[in-house]
């Protein structure tokens, strides 16, 4: 997997926004339902989805877009000192490890760049998949977050994980 690398979200990756707007299946599990098509394009053009509480990174495999990462201000901590991140791994690329590794890269890149010593991520309670990706990723479970999300017409529990700076990073072989 050393063929995957980020680079700043572009124009090609409009398309992959507007799904996530509009397609359940590549949303994944708590699709929020329809979104303003036309946001990512102004996101992109405003601010090339970087900001201080916001930002997105596309990963990629050779010239193929196989994940898009976002980190901002965590709910928990001193802005800037913790972050929250999320992934959406194309469906088509996804069962192949790419998701546990970019979340780590990812942990890797904030620690790397910037004061933070918190990242953490939450995850529903029946998303085994992304539960054993986090902890594969270097993430430690927190707990039980009661009734984080409303999806599918009810509120949902969530696990909250984190990892930090001091945290071991995990073999990316």
């Amino acid at each position: 997997m050393d063929d995957l690398r980020f680079r700043p979200v572009a124009e090609k990756d409009l398309d992959l926004f507007q799904r996530l707007r509009s397609d359940p299946d590549f949303w994944g599990l708590g699709w929020p339902g329809f979104a303003d098509p036309g946001q990512p394009a102004r996101r992109l053009a405003e601010d090339g989805y970087f900001s201080e509480t916001n930002s997105w990174l596309a990963l990629e495999r050779d010239t193929d877009t196989v994940a898009l990462l976002n980190w901002r201000t965590a709910s928990l901590g001193l802005p800037g000192l913790s972050w929250e991140i999320g992934i959406v791994v194309v469906p088509e690329w996804r069962g192949q490890g790419i998701g546990w590794r970019a979340q780590a890269m990812l942990c890797d890149y904030l620690f790397d760049h910037g004061p933070v010593h918190r990242i953490q991520a939450g995850t529903r309670v029946e998303n085994v998949a992304e539960q054993k990706s986090l902890v594969k990723a270097g993430f430690q479970l927190e707990g039980r977050v009661r009734a984080a999300e409303f999806a599918d017409g009810e509120w949902r529990d969530g696990l909250l994980y984190s990892r930090l700076r001091t945290d071991p990073a995990p073999d990316l072989s």
